[in-house]
């Protein structure tokens, strides 16, 4: 082979063996530290401001509250941050998170009777009606806007079911290292050992909003929701629903994300505010009284954003040992999405349904790279015979029978290089 194409192939064989091995790994843990650092582990006030720095609102209630920079991480102030309290329907984040990555919005599903009989007594509901279609997008507007439980339920059946759900959720919320979370029922109702913290609340909303679908249902006030068939006409009714987010629309810049309530968890939410190119996440956790849970959540964003440059952080919010999902979801319900996170091993976050383009995974990039080294040194020993046998008899002319890659052999070595790529080439998921 000649000297040039052999620092070729060398170099292609380097870059395959980069691709293979550049897999992002997980971060080491500080075992001795609470996650995202010791001062999040106390449980009074963590703030440390400095000079010009706003003073916290006086009249805080939240047994456990946190407030961070979206986009740096940083944790600007907490209490009780790790606290494991009930989390209600802002778990429905990290439902939405697991399932929501795996299914077209424009996908339609029949909903049966067994999908909605065991939606808790007492639920919160948005009238999902059994032996109808719904679209995907519909029930996803039913989970963020009525926080309905029936939707919930509807989703996580087609996802395998509540328990594969679950299980699903509980390893989401491992890769994210929202180690203070347990899962035991999807739409967050009240069952016994089912807990989160405020840290990891504001873990799914930083997850959740990298996604598009994700922040667009979050961030709608209004939407019609399909209804039953008009007994007179035969035709599909529809009905209005609006968020049940007491900020969305009245605090300004609010992105969403999503609140709670149950007589046993108390008033939980999570919200997400931008303001001259700052994105802060709040998150409160049973404060007083129900309603104080929003005026205290806009206390913390107003003195956040009021504060950002004039406190240090006092802690951190840890990244998602997963690989990241799709950069954008076809059909998507708002713009594009920056890349977002995705599962871990043993729960790696299907493709879409449809429409979803999940792209080259590392080892279909190496495979692509062995079949392009294989069929350069082909190319190279041909070309090296054909002017070996020309030097010997320059009438010689090449084999009819011979390809570009030259005689059966490296036929044969051409369409393994061609199996090699078709085989790393994404397929089309049967439906």
């Amino acid at each position: 082979m000649p000297q040039h194409v052999s620092r070729v192939a060398a170099a292609a064989a380097v870059s395959t063996l980069m691709l293979a091995a550049g897999a992002p790994t997980a971060p080491g843990q500080d075992a001795a530290g609470a996650i995202g650092g010791e001062r999040l582990g106390q449980s009074t006030v963590q703030v440390a401001p400095l000079a010009g720095a706003p003073a916290l609102p006086p009249t805080l209630t939240g047994r456990s509250w946190l407030i961070a920079d979206a986009g740096t991480g940083e944790v600007l102030a907490a209490h009780n941050a790790h606290l494991q309290l009930p989390p209600a329907s802002t778990l429905k984040m990290l439902f939405a998170d697991t399932v929501l990555p795996k299914f077209d919005r424009t996908t339609e599903h029949k909903v049966t009777t067994a999908e909605l009989a065991n939606v808790g007594a007492g639920s919160s509901l948005v009238g999902v009606k059994e032996d109808l279609p719904y679209r995907v997008e519909d029930l996803w507007r039913g989970v963020f806007l009525s926080s309905g439980n029936d939707a919930v339920h509807v989703l996580a059946h087609m996802n395998g079911g509540l328990q594969q759900t679950v299980a699903e959720m509980q390893a989401r919320a491992q890769a994210l290292q929202a180690r203070d979370t347990k899962v035991v029922s999807p739409d967050g109702y009240d069952m016994d050992g089912q807990v989160s913290s405020a840290y990891d609340l504001t873990l799914f909303a930083r997850a959740g909003l990298r996604n598009a679908d994700f922040r667009s249902y979050c961030s709608t006030r209004t939407a019609h929701f399909p209804g039953g068939l008009d007994k007179l006409t035969g035709q599909r009714t529809s009905f209005d629903i609006a968020n049940t987010d007491r900020l969305l629309g009245k605090y300004q810049g609010l992105i969403g994300v999503k609140n709670g309530y149950t007589t046993n968890a108390g008033a939980t939410f999570t919200g997400a505010a931008q303001r001259g190119g700052r994105t802060l996440l709040v998150t409160v956790m049973h404060p007083d009284t129900q309603t104080r849970v929003y005026d205290e959540a806009a206390e913390l964003l107003d003195w956040g954003f009021a504060a950002a440059d004039k406190v240090q952080p006092v802690g951190q919010l840890v990244e998602d040992t997963a690989a990241a999902h799709p950069a954008t979801i076809t059909g998507r319900a708002g713009a594009a999405s920056s890349a977002a996170p995705a599962a871990t091993a043993g729960q790696a976050h299907p493709q879409a349904v449809r429409g979803n383009d999940p792209g080259l995974a590392p080892a279909a990039w190496t495979a692509i790279a062995l079949g392009a080294v294989l069929a350069l040194w082909a190319a190279a020993r041909t070309a090296a015979r054909r002017r070996a046998a020309l030097a010997a008899d320059p009438a010689a002319l090449p084999d009819p029978g011979a390809t570009a890659l030259g005689g059966h052999r490296h036929h044969g070595l051409a369409r393994r290089a061609r199996a090699l790529v078709r085989h790393a080439l994404p397929r089309a998921p049967r439906e």
